[in-house]
């Protein structure tokens, strides 16, 4: 993968020095994850975290140990709001070999609609790069950006 694709940088850092919010919001993934809560709103209710925080950090912190053991990706889309666009995406994703682990999609406003797809990308047959092109190359796709990468 060319560095250019990727304009994030990602470090390694100790538990002690993350802010409150990313300790908590790993604490109620792993609660959701093993079945100690049967939601986020219980996960969150749990471990005394507000829904929006929980939200903005579930994307972006990961226990060192799931990036060392999944190849993990996160995509944002730009789309046009057509039916069955996000069906068809997915579709192309899954015929990759790519394992969806979270789906976010705004409110379609003037036309368009944001999504953001978390991929465990470990049995995905092709190159990222590859993935990317067959995604931009749909026509209703306006914009493919990589938020993240765990690979």
């Amino acid at each position: 993968m060319r560095k250019d694709r990727f304009d994030k940088k990602f470090y390694l850092v100790r538990e002690d020095v993350l802010p409150e919010a990313m300790k908590k919001t790993l604490d109620a993934k792993e609660m959701i994850e093993r079945g100690k809560a049967e939601s986020v709103w219980d996960a969150v209710q749990k471990v005394d975290l507000s829904r929006s925080a929980f939200y903005k950090y579930r994307d972006t912190v990961f226990p060192f140990h799931t990036v060392v053991k999944e190849r993990l990706i996160t995509l944002f889309f730009h789309l046009e709001d057509r039916s069955g666009t996000l069906s068809h995406l997915l579709g192309v994703v899954a015929s990759s070999g790519c394992n969806v682990l979270t789906i976010h999609q705004t409110i379609p406003l003037q036309g368009r609609a944001n999504v953001t797809l978390s991929l465990n990308v470990t049995e995905m047959g092709i190159e990222i790069e590859e993935l990317l092109g067959r995604l931009r190359k749909l026509e209703f796709v306006e914009k493919v950006e990589v938020l993240g990468t765990g690979a």
